[in-house]
């Protein structure tokens, strides 16, 4: 049984940095491309940044490619989302995605985690 654990978030004010952890246990990770996505209250669930089994190639939302950086240790089954220059727009419950392949939607992921709440003050 494969499970997704997240941590990380957190309260900031605008122009902080957080940086989010997601540990994949039971699972062969480097099985997986793994993505981050957000919700924000009374919005749909959008994508945020993915990255390859290798860690060689990665996707990410317009609005972040420039604030956030998607890695992962394979060696720790873990994958991490650094952001910097943090907006209140970027407000929403985080979660981490594992799929078969790098990939921008949702349904290409089969497991997620529980998420976690970033919420950015002004």
């Amino acid at each position: 049984q494969v499970q997704l654990v997240e941590s990380g978030g957190g309260l900031v004010q605008t122009g902080d940095s957080l940086r989010l952890s997601c540990v994949v246990l039971g699972g062969v990770f480097v099985n997986y491309a793994m993505g981050w996505f957000r919700q924000a209250p009374g919005k749909e669930r959008e994508f945020v940044a993915a990255i390859a089994w290798t860690g060689l190639r990665a996707y990410y939302l317009d609005s972040v490619k420039d604030r956030f950086t998607i890695s992962r240790d394979n060696a720790k089954s873990t994958v991490f989302l650094q952001m910097d220059s943090l907006k209140p727009e970027d407000t929403a419950v985080y979660y981490c995605a594992a799929g078969g392949e790098l990939a921008r939607t949702s349904s290409k992921f089969h497991y997620w985690g529980q998420g976690t709440q970033v919420t950015v003050s002004s």
